[in-house]
């Protein structure tokens, strides 16, 4: 009687819906695609930063217990903490990280600080710098450097009047006007440089605008190489032009006449003036060509600016003597 009973249930038992199945198996595997995708994010930022994932996870909730740990650590920790907050933000979901920040008790203004100076300092962990900053508060001073006063204090010691032994010396408040006095000479510096290429620039462009002094000689000719050239480049436009008009000859939607015949008188017109035309200016070319040959083309290897005497038979107008 329990197995016939059994048996009623499971055959009242609904089907399952196929459609939704697969679906949910697409949501699940789109959200699997999307972890592993925020999560190779999270390590691309770590590695750009060079922040160690506590235990080779992007959880969240360690990250956030690594930064409480070292928050509580010696100022030398400051870097790591900027470090992980810069994961720990590309970690966490939209709206997310600001709840964490309060979490930890830090104002986003001093993420921010925290962030920037992992940025900045990230490749300098052992340098002088930041072995001379001694604190988190005078490393955040530093940030207004640029990357080029870093650098500049690492290889030498000094940018500007600002001495790196100086720094562990100074109070909060000396650094902070060093580091104003740093400014404004390599804001100084940089005006001063960019003065000088622009005036560089003006008396480039000064002496590119003033031309040597043409000699009546030197203009004619100028005008007359302009003259030829100004005739020919005509002749390129016209001959263009005259391409143009045999396409338009050619051109099976153009309709000249009602009837075919017509039609074709018509054409054959266009085809007659275009070819005696073409065939005139094929005779004036070839008597041109003739012309150039017998006068100027014996000159054109050799001229080097001499005068050179015309070919014997043919006077200076090209007419034959």
């Amino acid at each position: 009687m329990a197995r016939k009973a059994r048996e009623t249930a499971l055959a009242d038992a609904p089907e399952l819906d196929e459609g939704m199945v697969q679906a949910g198996l697409q949501a699940n595997d789109a959200l699997v695609i999307a972890k592993q995708q925020q999560e190779s994010r999270v390590r691309a930022v770590a590695l750009q930063v060079g922040y160690q994932l506590p235990a080779d996870c992007t959880d969240p909730d360690l990250i956030q217990r690594d930064i409480a740990i070292n928050m509580r650590r010696s100022v030398e920790a400051c870097l790591e903490v900027g470090r992980g907050l810069r994961v720990l933000k590309e970690a966490c979901q939209h709206g997310q990280f600001m709840a964490r920040l309060d979490v930890l008790g830090i104002e986003d203004r001093v993420a921010r600080r925290f962030i920037s100076a992992a940025t900045k300092f990230s490749n300098r962990a052992s340098t002088p710098v930041l072995e001379a900053a001694g604190s988190q508060t005078k490393l955040f001073e530093l940030l207004v450097l640029d990357d080029d006063q870093i650098e500049e204090l690492e290889l030498t010691g000094q940018t500007g009047e600002l001495h790196l032994d100086d720094i562990a010396t100074m109070s909060v408040k000396e650094l902070r006007a060093a580091l104003r006095d740093a400014r404004e000479q390599a804001s100084a510096k940089d005006r001063l440089l960019s003065d000088k290429n622009a005036k560089i620039d003006e008396l480039s462009t000064s002496a590119s605008k003033r031309k040597p002094a043409l000699s009546p000689t030197d203009e004619r000719v100028g005008q007359f190489k302009a003259e030829i050239g100004a005739h020919f480049d005509l002749l390129d436009d016209n001959v263009a032009r005259l391409y143009l008009l045999h396409g338009k000859i050619l051109q099976e939607d153009e309709v000249w006449a009602d009837n075919e015949e017509a039609e074709r008188l018509i054409l054959r017109q266009f085809a007659t003036l275009y070819g005696d035309r073409i065939d005139r200016l094929a005779q004036q070319f070839a008597e041109l060509q003739g012309h150039y040959e017998a006068t100027l083309a014996g000159w054109r290897a050799e001229l080097d600016g001499r005068v050179i005497d015309v070919a014997d038979g043919v006077d200076a107008t090209g007419q034959e003597a």
